[in-house]
């Protein structure tokens, strides 16, 4: 470790009082509009420093509706119960990766609320826990911590605030990102899928052939008809709700 990156963490160990010194800190964040298309992400940073290659998406697949507090339990659960291998020591390892010293959510008490019961389901309490969120106003970063109810202002410009808040951030940009990907690929196939006649591997074929969705709506009835795989009802009907 860098001697001002093992600095930088000592601080920042002893100003939240954290067990462990936090050489493997993993973010966490959830991207939905309206409980759409939710998505949560999974970035690590070791020894202060971000390693991609441990990066993770999620998609949210047990909450329905606009509840950040229940997508938060799920990714946690998926990560933990996905990786965490009972054979070999279960504290220290999942599926051959560290278990993190600090997990930093992109939020507030219920956020950190609802990450801490995961953590006590898998019986891994020893793990240390953080909220981050930026108040309103002039008041700056608050750190919530499980089961206070008063955050801690960090102090503006200190290393250790400097790293909480990357990690934070790239956490957020990384499930937006994803987001907006799984957005449009659903905004993509929604026309497609209203149209009888054309299922997963016509619609494949199509986009394929074609292009792209702009492509589709730009084709002739003719050019649509000559596609592969298609029949000439199933082109005329897909023609008129395209240009409907």
């Amino acid at each position: 470790m860098r001697a001002g990156g093992e600095e930088q963490l000592s601080l920042l160990q002893e100003m939240l009082q954290l067990k462990q010194l936090p050489k493997r800190i993993e973010g966490y964040d959830i991207s939905n509009i309206m409980g759409t298309n939710a998505v949560g992400s999974m970035v690590v940073f070791e020894e202060g420093q971000a390693k991609k290659s441990d990066y993770r998406h999620f998609k949210i697949k047990t909450i329905q509706g606009a509840n950040d507090f229940g997508m938060m339990a799920e990714i946690l659960t998926r990560r933990i119960s996905r990786m965490q291998d009972p054979e070999e020591n279960p504290e220290r390892e999942m599926s051959g990766q560290k278990l993190p010293e600090l997990i930093l959510i992109d939020g507030g008490k219920g956020q950190v609320s609802a990450a801490r019961a995961v953590l006590a389901k898998f019986n891994l309490t020893s793990v240390d826990l953080i909220g981050l969120a930026k108040e309103k106003g002039e008041r700056g970063e608050r750190v919530y911590l499980p089961g206070s109810d008063d955050p801690i202002a960090l102090p503006p410009g200190a290393p250790a605030t400097h790293l909480l808040m990357q990690v934070r951030d790239e956490a957020h940009r990384f499930a937006v990102s994803y987001h907006r990907k799984v957005r449009g690929k659903a905004m993509l196939a929604t026309p497609l899928q209203e149209v009888e006649g054309i299922g997963p591997v016509r619609r494949g074929a199509l986009l394929k052939y074609f292009g792209s969705l702009t492509k589709i709506r730009e084709a002739s009835l003719e050019k649509l008809e000559a596609a592969p795989s298609m029949r000439k009802n199933v082109a005329k009907q897909l023609y008129d709700a395209l240009h409907d």
